[in-house]
């Protein structure tokens, strides 16, 4: 396996702030690498080292001779250059067009491009919208060859689709064992999807674990567990975090499946993520039987030959302490929707009921709201809102919500026009919950945020006794905090998902290879859409449970013989020609574990 590049005890300084102290790394070719860690701790600052964007003040960067990379930035280019220039070069159609690779980025990411009013791949980039350029960006990457990809956050301005795409095209554009992938995101069912290690940024260094995000959290925990038995709080919100993991679909714990006994002892005494019975009995108590209803309401925008019609005759009744994903195509209308709910939008025809006790609050995507209290300091912004607000059983203040939301004591007596992005957007979504809405909106509130603080938000979420609807793009995140999810295919109906996100996908699929915008499902309120996929039969089931128990065992022989390697690695830390002998089995290990988890997820999804 050939080496890639090097990072040897890099440092890097700003101002009077260690970003990097003394890193040391290596990328080898088909390594697929996920980069996490707070905001601000260096993960876009690792990037620009690898690719010698960026020279550390002491510290050393090497790249094997003649070595492809690229790097996409989280900014994105305007100007006068069209995006077939930028993304094609000069290409003429007849020739990108035989080229599988440029012909598959170009329907994958540009597709959204034909509308009129944007010009398809002949519009200057000053025509498009931040979202579109970045996409421009993120294809003009992918159209060419590299043998490693340096991303920063590729999801962002990505709709559920779009990040279902990019992750099956990054799987499958190297060979087995070839290229290297370097992805700094937030998206967690993307590192999941796309990762087979995980690099952790924080305090100046740079941790190393092995599989994707789900296998990094039971990781981080052991070693937090071990390493620091004070920090009860943070063990007990990843035991949280897992616990939801393990009794998610059997392909959020595939990967790590390797460490499953371990991580069953850990949560073995952890409850649900939150008791949703408790909560519906809370949240009838504050809102009544009655929350919002749309009777066959129909939105339009524009006029005459432009108009558009975003909800067509939709009917929908909101239930107390519902938990609901809404996801769609960009333009479909899920925005207007929440702001149907809001009352900001009044439909074309139709009736809109609520409740007499409902209260509502949206978090926007606009960090804008926060302008009117930019000049006060963090908690005095949230405290204007109210000192104390009742979360679950419990009363507390604004200070406490901050902590948990990881704001530490320093960073609360900082003005608000001084928060970073990902800051301001916590501060929003604390003055909201400040308000004790009984019914919560939340618009991409994703953006911005790394793990550690949606873990946190979605923990605060967990207690919070109330109507939730959430439009996201984040995938886990929707799993993670709605029971169910319904979608906005552009055709103006709202419909329900029994299948979730998958499904979703599923229809949007079918609808692209039928040439047609749009593809139903189920309605909202009722039956589930009709299934034409063969279903195994009984004795198909039962070899498929007989092969899982197989390959359970023989992944618990690889489980012994890596810790035998490990063993024997550390006893012959100082011979370096028997380390890389012992590496070269520990590689063949894990391609062997890795073929036998896929075998067991085809299984477990025949067996049902």
């Amino acid at each position: 396996m050939a080496h890639l590049l090097n990072v040897e005890s890099a440092r890097v300084v700003h101002g009077a702030r260690t970003i990097l102290d003394q890193v040391s790394l290596g990328l080898d070719d088909g390594m697929r690498i996920g980069v996490v860690g707070r905001n601000g701790d260096g993960k876009s600052t690792l990037l620009r080292v690898l690719a010698r964007e960026q020279e550390p003040d002491t510290g050393r960067i090497t790249h094997t001779r003649g070595v492809r990379l690229g790097l996409l930035h989280q900014s994105d280019e305007a100007g006068e250059a069209t995006v077939r220039h930028l993304v094609l070069g000069d290409a003429p159609d007849h020739v990108w067009a035989a080229d599988a690779l440029a012909r598959d980025v170009v329907g994958g990411l540009l597709g959204g491009l034909d509308a009129a009013e944007v010009g398809g791949l002949d519009a200057p980039l000053s025509r498009l919208s931040g979202g579109q350029r970045r996409r421009v960006a993120l294809a003009a990457l992918l159209a060419r060859p590299h043998d490693v990809l340096l991303l920063d956050e590729p999801t962002n301005h990505l709709d559920v689709e779009g990040v279902a795409w990019l992750a099956a095209h990054l799987r499958s554009r190297w060979p087995a064992g070839r290229g290297a992938l370097v992805v700094v995101t937030h998206d967690r069912w993307f590192l999941d999807a796309v990762c087979e290690r995980t690099w952790e940024v924080h305090d100046g260094v740079v941790d190393s674990f092995e599989g994707g995000y789900a296998a990094y959290v039971l990781a981080r925990a052991e070693r937090s567990r071990i390493a620091a038995a004070g920090e009860e709080r943070r063990q007990n919100l990843m035991r949280k975090e897992l616990a939801w993991l393990r009794r998610g679909p059997p392909a959020r714990t595939s990967k790590p499946r390797f460490r499953i006994d371990a991580a069953t002892a850990l949560i073995a005494d952890e409850p649900p993520a939150r008791d949703s019975l408790e909560l519906a009995r809370m949240a009838t108590a504050r809102l009544g039987k009655d929350v919002i209803d749309l009777e066959d309401v129909t939105v339009s925008v524009g006029s005459g030959e432009t108009e558009r019609v975003l909800l067509d005759g939709v009917t929908w009744r909101l239930a107390p302490g519902e938990r609901v994903g809404l996801v769609g195509v960009n333009g479909a209308g899920k925005t207007t929707l929440l702001r149907v709910l809001l009352g900001q939008v009044r439909p074309s025809s139709g009736r809109v009921r609520r409740g007499k006790a409902v209260v509502t609050a949206m978090l926007s995507q606009d960090v804008r709201e926060l302008d009117d209290v930019a000049d006060l300091r963090v908690g005095e912004a949230v405290e204007k809102v109210r000192g104390t607000v009742r979360i679950g059983d419990r009363d507390v203040t604004a200070g406490q919500l901050l902590e948990r939301l990881g704001f530490a004591k320093e960073r609360i007596w900082t003005p608000v026009a001084g928060l970073s992005g990902g800051e301001r957007r916590r501060v929003q979504l604390l003055r909201l919950l400040m308000g004790e809405p009984n019914v919560l909106l939340l618009d991409e509130p994703t953006n911005d945020l790394d793990t550690d603080t949606l873990a946190a938000i979605e923990d605060t979420l967990d207690s919070w006794p109330g109507t939730l609807v959430v439009v996201s793009h984040d995938r886990y995140l929707l799993e993670r905090v709605t029971d169910h999810q319904v979608a906005l295919l552009g055709d103006g109906a709202l419909r329900d998902l029994p299948g979730g996100v998958e499904e979703y996908l599923e229809l949007r699929s079918a609808a692209t290879r039928s040439g047609s915008g749009n593809s139903g499902s189920s309605p909202v309120a009722g039956a589930s859409p009709p299934d034409g996929t063969a279903q195994p039969d009984p004795a198909d089931r039962r070899q498929a449970r007989k092969d899982m128990s197989r390959i359970e065992r023989q992944l618990s022989r690889l489980s012994g013989q890596e810790d035998k390697l490990h063993l024997r690695m550390a006893e012959q830390a100082g011979d370096h020609t028997a380390l890389m002998a012992l590496d070269a089995e520990l590689r063949a290990l894990h391609a062997e574990r890795a073929a036998l988890e896929e075998e067991w997820l085809l299984a477990a999804e025949l067996a049902g």
